[in-house]
C-alpha cells in the first residue's frame, strides 16, 4: 500500500506528519509512506491515490489511530 502525507511546512505541520508516518509503518503491513511538503494549510493523507483524510475538510488533525482505522475499513 502506498500512502502519501501532504503537510504544510510553513506552519510546521511536519511533526504531525512524521508521527503519523511512524504509526502507519507500525500498523500496516507492506506500506510505503511518503511525506511531502505542501502549502496552504494542507494536511492530507492519500492511500493508493485516494484521499482518505483532509484537515481542510475536518478542521483538525487526525486523532491517533483514526487513519489506521480508515485504512483497515477500506482494505
Amino acid at each position: 500500500m502506498d500512502i502519501s502525507i501532504l503537510y504544510w511546512g510553513m506552519w510546521n505541520y511536519k511533526p504531525q506528519a512524521v508521527s503519523l508516518a511512524d504509526e502507519l509503518k507500525k500498523g500496516v503491513e507492506d506500506v510505503n509512506v511518503e511525506i511531502v511538503e505542501g502549502s496552504g494549510g494542507v494536511f492530507e493523507v492519500t492511500a493508493n491515490g485516494a484521499l482518505i483524510y483532509s484537515k481542510k475538510e475536518t478542521g483538525r488533525f487526525p486523532e491517533e489511530g483514526e487513519i489506521l482505522k480508515s485504512i483497515n475499513e477500506t482494505s
